[in-house]
């Protein structure tokens, strides 16, 4: 099986937690922890958030908020097959959100 697929972590900038939708999926934030999207793509991570900043197939919130690529909380999990990355997507959204992140992760 190909290893072609990643996870990635996009930092958003705090202002996304004026957002409804946002805030709404994020009950028990944490006051001062990262607020993220996590992803997955068949494309190199870097390339995929340059594709959200210009608004190629972008979340909205990745487009509007997108700061940075948090490659500490993804780079050891990559590649990996596409089945793994897609429950890897979830995963690594729950397990953040239980530490107290704001995610998105569509």
């Amino acid at each position: 099986m190909k290893e072609a697929h990643h996870v990635y972590v996009i930092e958003l900038d705090r202002d996304v937690l004026y957002e409804h939708k946002f805030k709404k999926a994020n009950p028990d934030y944490v006051s001062g922890k990262p607020c993220v999207y996590v992803g997955m793509t068949g494309l190199d991570p870097d390339q995929r958030f340059d594709n959200h900043k210009a608004g190629y197939k972008s979340n909205k919130f990745a487009e509007k908020y997108g700061l940075r690529l948090m490659t500490e909380l993804f780079e050891h999990l990559n590649p990996m097959p596409y089945g793994d990355a897609q429950y890897m997507e979830v995963d690594l959204a729950i397990r953040l959100r239980e530490a107290g992140y704001g995610v998105w992760q569509a």
